[in-house]
């Protein structure tokens, strides 16, 4: 018998542990709490987390006749980070969401990192089969990742393919892969790719790693930054040319670029560089080349905020930018799933006293899971009051204006929560009780303040003034969980304060309760 193992072989043998592994996690069985799997005491109720193990950046995000896809790294086999596959979920409201079998796995050539998915609606790759469109993902082959049971590998970091022909229900990987060998000799990743109609051409961003070039004329003398973002054109989907390299960008990772109107108008648009950490660049892009017209701003002011992608292929007809982020950092002790994703926003272009900037608000579609509500308006409050004394609930999303009437700083409160605004200094700040707090400049507008509050089991994401900024942090939720409700208080110091508007709603869990 021959003693000698084929990469074949282990690539079957792995193949089959994450079967087994997908198959024993439909059951019901939680062996690391004493509550059925989406009922744990931490589990986020009504943000997606996975049934089970590790997930960070979401991947592949794509609308395909009235399903929402959702593609997020995923180990199948761990609670922490490793062994690295493309998860899938699918909703009909980004709201409420179906956990699949994970779909694009491991194999020779590496372990599976981020990337995008797309409708190739004319298809472009010649891969449909019948009338159903094909879809196509990109990924980023990990050659150099932990593999089969083992640390590293001789492949280096590749981009590549797969495709489905079923809507989404199954998809498989590209022949020829890879489709883009390795440009930098580092760590190249996280292809995004889209249509462009006025040039007609595929285009793609990538992250291009060049740190591992000691010496090169790419890379300028001094600089920390030894990193690139490449853009890329194609006709098929397959074959690609670089077309440009965008330089001393202080941007890191995940790049994403999408176009938007500033203020609504179709008239006026504009393109947005984003990435992974939440910055960007305001600019123009003529198919080929990104020209940036302003400085680095920033998307989100917390610390758990990271790798958003937004969704390709949303209908026309809607016209919405959607985002989803991994909400890094999470702390889940005990729970058997790590980390989960942030609320869709909705991003638009608007017009401030600062120049065009970037909003983030929660989508509309949140509505579908409000339970209970609590109002007042016109309400003039002094120190020591809490108006909202006796409303309890775990889940909520918050909305309030306010007009300070002598007040130095006002907010709500939780048992482990604080959201704080600071009058004279015009700062936002949110996070828990004695740790570090995030802050973000926020000016009044006509004398007031507008904030949104969304709080689940784990995590909570503020936005002010109708999304001129947020913040989006992660919290142990222990004690919330233990006594069953938020407590949630509002708070005045140095004076009184009119609260022109505010609703609270109770919001109803996204999973399973039986």
């Amino acid at each position: 018998m021959n003693d000698k193992i084929t990469k074949s072989s282990i690539y079957i043998i792995f193949t089959l542990i994450l079967f087994y592994q997908a198959c024993s996690s439909r059951g019901e069985k939680n062996e690391l709490s004493n509550k059925p799997i989406y009922q744990e005491e931490l589990r986020p109720q009504f943000h997606f987390s996975p049934k089970t193990n590790w997930t960070n950046d979401p991947n592949g995000m794509v609308y395909y006749e009235g399903t929402y896809h959702l593609f997020f790294q995923h180990n199948p086999v761990g609670i922490d980070w490793g062994n690295m596959t493309w998860g899938h979920a699918v909703s009909e409201d980004m709201v409420h969401w179906e956990e699949l079998d994970d779909e694009i796995h491991p194999d020779k050539l590496g372990t599976i990192f981020s990337g995008t998915a797309t409708i190739d609606w004319d298809n472009s790759a010649g891969l449909q089969d019948g009338d159903e469109k094909t879809i196509v993902a990109f990924y980023t082959y990990c050659g150099p990742c932990e593999q089969f049971g083992k640390p590293g590998g001789d492949e280096p970091f590749t981009q590549a393919m797969a495709y489905s022909t079923d809507g989404g229900k199954t998809f498989t990987k590209y022949s020829g892969n890879p489709i883009l060998g390795n440009q930098t000799g580092g760590s190249d990743r996280d292809p995004k790719v889209f249509w462009h109609e006025p040039s007609g051409k595929w285009v793609m961003t990538l992250f291009l790693d060049y740190n591992s070039i000691k010496e090169s004329n790419r890379v300028p003398k001094g600089s920390s930054y030894n990193w690139k973002f490449g853009i890329f054109n194609s006709d098929d989907m397959i074959t690609w040319e670089q077309t440009s390299e965008l330089d001393d960008l202080e941007l890191y990772e995940c790049p994403e670029l999408f176009e938007l109107p500033v203020d609504g108008n179709p008239n006026n648009t504009k393109w947005v560089m984003w990435d992974a950490p939440g910055d960007y660049f305001i600019g123009d892009f003529d198919g080929k080349t990104f020209t940036r017209e302003s400085g680095k701003h920033i998307g989100d002011y917390g610390s758990n905020f990271y790798a958003s992608q937004t969704y390709n292929d949303i209908p026309d007809s809607d016209g919405r930018r959607i985002q989803i982020a991994w909400m890094a950092g999470g702390e889940y002790p005990g729970m058997p799933f790590n980390q989960q994703m942030s609320f869709p926003t909705v991003n638009t272009l608007r017009t401030t006293e600062d120049g065009i900037r970037m909003f983030r608000e929660p989508i509309q579609e949140i509505e579908n899971i409000y339970v209970n509500e609590f109002s007042l308006s016109n309400k003039l409050v002094s120190p020591n009051e809490n108006p909202i004394e006796g409303f309890e609930a775990a889940l909520l999303d918050v909305q309030l204006e306010v007009e300070p009437r002598g007040a130095s700083d006002f907010g709500v409160m939780t048992n482990e929560l604080k959201v704080r605004y600071y009058v004279d200094e015009e700062i936002l700040a949110a996070g828990r009780h004695n740790r570090q707090t995030n802050h973000a400049p926020l000016k009044m507008k006509n004398g007031r303040i507008k904030l949104r509050i969304l709080i689940d089991r784990s995590s909570i994401e503020v936005f002010g003034n109708d999304g001129r900024v947020s913040i989006s942090s992660n919290y142990d939720g222990s004690r919330t969980a233990e006594s069953g409700d938020a407590n949630i208080r509002f708070f005045t110091n140095g004076g009184q304060l009119l609260i022109t508007s505010l609703k609270i709603y109770e919001l109803s869990s996204i999973w399973p309760q039986s």
